[in-house]
């Protein structure tokens, strides 16, 4: 059982999250779910989240180099 922290935190049991397939660093959203009850949920990606999120995975130039061999074909 947990109990509310004087932080207003909750740690959550690991087998509860594993089972919802939730993991730590994930973001949530947590709302209100009738009398004594909430509802931790996985926050939906928005496209902004996403943009930039492979910054870095390609070397300088790379996508350009594609999209020049790609148009010469």
């Amino acid at each position: 059982m947990a109990r509310i922290s004087a932080k207003n935190q909750i740690t959550i049991p690991v087998s509860t999250l594993k089972e919802a397939g939730l993991h730590a660093g994930e973001s949530v959203v947590v709302e209100p779910a009738g009398e004594g009850e909430v509802r931790v949920r996985r926050a939906a990606l928005s496209f902004e989240d996403a943009f930039g999120a492979l910054s870095g995975v390609y070397p300088p130039g790379y996508l350009d180099q594609l999209d020049r061999e790609d148009a010469e074909r």
